[in-house]
């Protein structure tokens, strides 16, 4: 999927030219994820450069994601409460200078501070895009194509960072690959302010589909964000005058910093050590303690309630789960690749160009499918396709006898294609029925299971033994997900119909 693809007809903000903000948006969200994939590939090299042992390569891999992650829900109550324009801003002049510097640091210690800084950047670009996405497309069935096209635009930038990264790193060095997020930092500085709306929106009706008494899985409805008991205050208060919630917004950053360190330690260290357990100990209790402070604040960083729809829970835990999958075929079968196939870091790259080009084509697809037969159904078909991937490439993906086009090659279209229609409809599931003025905090949490996913599941995957029971377990995990994304809906159309008849 590319951010070419958004169409004409998702309508215009007054003042503001859609389709080439939306383009300017899509560009900078997938260059995110493109930095997040994109030392994959030249990691070893990085590591024979500096002289890295194996604990150092894996938290120089895991510095971006770790800030990033941790402070995304913070980055999308600063967007809800500066505006989405200017919250961007800010998070790409922090990313763009942490860019900058990691390709002319000296040694080990400053190009992990420089990526630890990308994510900090990060953190507030991607949740101030998603505020500006919903600004741009006010309504509700122009905003739900939008987020049609953004969910995949995710998986195609962490394709591309995979991809390019061995390129550049063959033909240069793997310092080259920093130049593309300075070239798109610099490019959306110049072209935001001619092109993005100044402020974000303010307070709203929830965004709501016609009709909304029809079966939340048929295209064209949906049900605004419910709260239980009568309306919540934290969930209608406008982004102007609020708070930033200090307390909650630490104790979450620490938290998901601290359990996403320990889970990526368990690649180097045993379960039971103290290297994991301190801070995935540490990081869950302070998790806990940022659940009880967010009940009792008047204005919590995360409402409870905004996890307690449903549709919106199965989207998260698709876009996460994908997101996993994605990012463990990548990491495993580069390294396989390079180490039992000898293949360099080139052919390496172009062993995933047709994962590339079927995303792309089933990127084309998930708008119009979305359109006919609803996220719910997409979803689950898109989960149901890349399980059937991932089992693929569990069986023949890591047999060094079996030639490239059958035992790879069918498994790396399936999946991403699978991947793509999942992202697609996943995302329309997780952001539907949320107010226009919590739209950061939709994008925080949003981007926060797509970063969680991969290094929880990841983590859990590793601890199963080989790489091929890794994939077999990942696909197992998937087609059990994408069996309740399809049922799920069904069962509550026959629970609403035995109240009613009970009822009756």
């Amino acid at each position: 999927m590319t951010t070419t693809e958004a169409r004409t007809d998702l309508g215009d903000t007054p003042g503001v030219r859609a389709r080439p903000a939306f383009l300017l948006l899509g560009g900078v969200q997938m260059t995110l994820i493109f930095t997040l994939a994109s030392l994959a590939v030249p990691l070893p090299r990085i590591g024979a450069a500096f002289r890295l042992d194996r604990a150092e390569l894996i938290l120089l891999s895991a510095a971006y994601g770790l800030t990033f992650a941790g402070l995304l829900l913070l980055g999308g109550r600063l967007a809800d409460r500066f505006g989405g324009r200017r919250t961007l801003t800010v998070g790409l002049l922090v990313f763009g200078a942490a860019s900058f510097a990691a390709p002319l640091a000296p040694g080990y210690e400053a190009l992990l501070a420089a990526r630890f800084g990308q994510g900090v950047g990060a953190a507030l670009v991607a949740p101030a895009a998603m505020a500006l996405l919903r600004a741009l497309f006010p309504e509700p069935a122009a905003y739900g194509r939008a987020m049609a096209t953004w969910g995949g635009l995710s998986v195609l930038g962490a394709t591309a960072g995979n991809l390019l990264s061995g390129v550049i790193a063959a033909v240069s060095s793997w310092r080259g690959t920093f130049a593309v997020p300075v070239a798109v930092t610099l490019a959306a500085l110049l072209l935001a302010p001619g092109l993005l709306p100044t402020t974000s929106p303010g307070p709203g009706r929830p965004l709501r589909q016609p009709d909304a008494s029809r079966s939340p899985d048929r295209p064209g409805t949906g049900r605004p964000l419910r709260h239980p008991g009568g309306a919540s205050r934290s969930l209608h208060r406008s982004g102007t005058g609020r708070s930033l919630d200090l307390p909650g917004a630490l104790l979450a950053t620490a938290g998901i910093t601290l359990a996403s360190y320990g889970l990526v330690l368990t690649d180097a260290h045993p379960w039971a050590s103290a290297p994991v357990l301190v801070p995935l100990s540490t990081g869950l209790v302070l998790l806990a303690a940022f659940g009880a402070v967010e009940r009792r604040t008047a204005d919590p960083l995360l409402p409870p309630d905004f996890l307690r729809d449903g549709r919106r829970a199965l989207g998260l835990a698709a876009i996460g789960l994908t997101a996993a999958g994605t990012a463990t075929v990548f990491v495993l079968l580069s390294l396989a690749l390079q180490r039992q196939r000898g293949w360099s870091a080139l052919l390496t790259s172009a062993a995933f160009v047709p994962f590339a080009v079927a995303l792309l084509g089933a990127g084309r697809l998930a708008g119009p499918l979305i359109g006919r037969y609803g996220p719910g159904r997409v979803t689950g078909a898109g989960l149901g396709t890349a399980a059937a991937g991932l089992g693929l490439l569990a069986a023949t993906g890591f047999e060094t006898s079996v030639p490239y086009a059958y035992g790879l090659l069918p498994g790396l279209l399936l999946l991403p294609a699978g991947g793509a229609l999942s992202f697609a409809g996943a995302a329309v599931l997780a952001t539907r029925g949320v107010p226009a003025h919590h739209a950061g905090l939709a994008g925080g949490v949003l981007n926060t299971a797509m970063e969680l996913g991969p290094t929880v599941v990841f983590a859990a995957l590793l601890t199963l033994g080989g790489d091929a029971v890794s994939l077999a377990a990942a696909a197992a995990l998937f087609a059990a997900l994408a069996a309740v994304t399809v049922l799920a809906p069904l069962m509550n159309r026959t629970t609403r119909a035995h109240r009613a008849n009970r009822a009756g």
